[in-house]
């Protein structure tokens, strides 16, 4: 799984995806600073 984190003010937002290709998609729609890890964890809502 990947991992998007994209960085605001004072906070953060994580994203899941399941492919490299969704995640970097979604990084490029915003004009916000991110970042995409990867890991074998799920992440938990």
């Amino acid at each position: 799984m990947f991992v998007l984190t994209i960085f605001e003010k004072d906070t953060y937002r994580m994203f899941q995806f399941e492919t490299k290709e969704e995640a970097v998609k979604a990084l490029e729609a915003t004009d916000l600073p991110g970042i995409i890890s990867y890991t074998t964890l799920a992440l938990a809502a």
